[in-house]
């Protein structure tokens, strides 16, 4: 019996969301202990998303993990580059507003000293998980759904997922912080369909996070201590997004806003992705 195009897509988006989640509770048991809570937290989440990506590309697509937009050209240096580019750009201006206009100021950490070890400690830590998030969220499975599909019938259940899925940071708020990390799963989920590689959203997520712990705020709940200093706020929560961090806070809806208009325009390198190849672009 011919099985119907369907069931077919739902099995394969079914089986790769299985095997991502067995790898998030088997890799979730293991690293953390080994290496530490944030470390483990992180390589836990890339080791889950490049297994299962990695299975599901070879078994259904007989591809490769390269082929869920991984390839490396010119496109992808120029891609990668306006994502870092607009994610720092984006956190810096969500910061440094409040900076200047003495919204908030830098004071002395209560614990550590700060240093390049710590910098390049927590930049790889953010560089594992944020690839990590991008393959979870916007690999085989979305990119399955966005053939099928088309964008925004993918791009938003995906976003609603992504918001749901940190849910369970310290600290996390139901209103401006769900509201905010749907939104950043919407501006990613579109930079994969504007560039068609992992490269643009890869470089738009490692931007924003790698800057906030810089600025010595919380990262989605986390407090990071990179350099020794940390940004005290003189305004309510609304603004400075409290405990959970600037992504709960009003000016991050800005950003975001400003961010997915210059997306639009910006001179991103589309590139053809393996699994959307035939089907009309929007």
């Amino acid at each position: 019996m011919t099985q119907s195009p369907s069931l077919t897509v739902a099995l394969k988006v079914g089986i790769f969301a299985v095997l991502e989640i067995l790898g998030l509770m088997v890799f979730g048991q293991v690293l953390p202990p080994v290496v530490g809570y944030l470390p483990g937290s992180a390589l836990s989440v890339f080791a889950a998303a490049a297994v299962a990506n990695a299975l599901a590309m070879r078994i259904y697509e007989q591809g490769r993990l390269v082929d869920i937009g991984f390839a490396w050209n010119a496109s992808s240096v120029r891609n990668l580059s306006l994502g870092l580019g607009g994610g720092i750009l984006a956190a810096g201006v969500v910061l440094g507003g409040p900076l200047l206009t003495g919204a908030a100021a830098f004071s002395k950490a209560p614990q550590g000293d700060g240093g390049w070890s710590s910098v390049l400690f927590v930049s790889v830590i953010l560089l594992f998980g944020g690839i990590g998030e991008e393959m979870l969220f916007h690999g085989y499975g979305f990119q399955v759904l966005l053939r099928v599909l088309g964008p925004w019938a993918t791009i938003l259940p995906v976003s609603l997922l992504f918001g749901l899925a940190h849910a369970g940071n310290l600290n996390f708020s139901w209103s401006l912080g769900f509201v905010n990390t749907v939104s950043w799963g919407v501006l990613l989920g579109y930079a994969f369909w504007r560039s068609g590689d992992l490269w643009l959203p890869i470089g738009l997520h490692v931007g924003w996070n790698w800057t906030l712990p810089l600025f010595g705020v919380n990262l989605s709940g986390f407090t990071i201590k990179v350099t020794g200093y940390e940004m005290t706020w003189k305004v309510g929560p609304l603004w400075s997004g409290g405990e959970y961090g600037p992504e709960a806070g009003l000016l991050t809806c800005g950003i975001l806003a400003l961010l997915f208009v210059c997306l639009r325009k910006a001179p991103v390198q589309r590139q053809s992705a393996f699994l959307l190849r035939g089907r009309e672009e929007a």
